[in-house]
C-alpha cells in the first residue's frame, strides 16, 4: 500500500496541473477576497451589509463557496486522464487489487486538496485582515471566528476534490465526469437546500446569514421612548414668577 501511495505522489508532482491549481487557489483566495474587501460590500450593486456586520462577513466569505467547482473538476480530471491516456492499464497490471489503487489515489488527492484548502483559506484571511486594517474597519465577527469559518471552507474544498475523484473513477469518461461534478455543485446542491432538514443543517455555514437580533440598537426601547417625551407632558411646569417691579400704592 505504501508503494502505491508513493507512486501516486510521484505522479502527482510530475504534472503541471497541480502547481497551477495551487497558484489558482492563491489567486482566488487572496485576489478575490482582497478585491471585495477593498471595494466594500456596501458599494456592490445591489448593496450588501458592510464588513462591520456579522451578515456582511458571512456573505463575503460565502463567495468562496462558488469556487468549489475548481477542486472538484481537478479531481475528476486527474482520475479520468489516466483512462483517457490508457495509463490506468499499466497501474492495474502492477496492482491487480483495484481498491488499493483507489485508496492510494484518494489518499494522495486528499493531501492535495488539503494543500489547496490551506492556501485558499490562508490567502483569503491575509487579504481580508490586511485590507480591513488599512481601511480602518473593525470586523463584524471576532478574528478567531473568521479564521474558523475559513478553515471550514478549506476542509470543504478537500471534500469537493475527493468527490470529483470518486465521480471520475466511477464514470471514467472525462466529459461526463465534468458535467456531473459541475451539475452537482450548481444544480444538485441548490435542490438539496430546498429540503427543510438539509437547509436547517446549513445555518452554521459561512454563507448562511443569521437573522438580526430583535433588540436592534437603532430602534429605541419603551424606556427610551418614555424618556424621549417632553417634560411638559409628564409633569406640570411650576408657576412662572413675574420679574416686573411692583408699583407703590398711592398715599391716602
Amino acid at each position: 500500500m505504501r508503494h502505491l501511495v508513493r507512486a501516486e505522489f510521484r505522479r502527482l508532482l510530475a504534472t503541471r496541473m497541480w502547481s497551477g491549481l495551487l497558484l489558482l487557489a492563491a489567486l482566488i483566495g487572496g485576489g478575490m477576497m482582497g478585491a471585495m474587501a477593498l471595494v466594500g460590500p456596501e458599494n456592490f450593486d445591489p448593496p450588501m451589509p458592510g464588513l462591520d456586520t456579522e451578515t456582511g462577513i458571512r456573505s463575503i466569505l460565502g463567495f468562496l463557496g462558488y469556487t468549489a467547482f475548481v477542486p472538484a473538476a481537478a479531481g475528476a480530471l486527474a482520475v479520468t486522464s489516466e483512462y483517457r491516456h490508457r495509463t490506468a492499464a499499466v497501474t492495474f497490471l502492477f496492482a491487480p487489487r483495484r481498491w488499493q489503487v483507489l485508496a492510494a489515489k484518494l489518499t494522495t488527492y486528499g493531501v492535495a486538496g488539503l494543500a489547496y484548502g490551506l492556501i485558499l483559506a490562508g490567502t483569503a484571511a491575509a487579504a481580508l485582515l490586511t485590507v480591513t486594517t488599512l481601511r480602518g474597519i473593525s470586523l463584524g465577527l471576532p478574528t478567531g471566528t473568521v479564521l474558523t469559518l475559513l478553515a471550514r471552507i478549506g476542509l470543504a474544498m478537500v471534500a469537493y476534490l475527493l468527490i470529483g475523484a470518486g465521480v471520475g473513477a466511477l464514470l471514467r469518461n472525462q466529459v461526463a465526469a465534468l458535467c456531473v461534478v459541475i451539475g452537482y455543485v450548481y444544480l444538485g446542491e441548490p435542490l438539496l437546500m430546498m429540503i427543510p432538514g438539509v437547509n436547517a443543517s446549513t445555518r452554521s455555514c459561512p454563507a448562511a446569514p443569521r437573522p438580526p437580533s430583535p433588540a436592534s440598537p437603532t430602534s429605541p426601547t419603551p424606556s427610551r421612548r418614555r424618556s424621549a417625551t417632553p417634560p411638559s407632558v409628564c409633569s406640570p411646569r411650576p408657576p412662572e414668577r413675574s420679574c416686573s417691579p411692583r408699583t407703590p400704592s398711592p398715599p391716602l
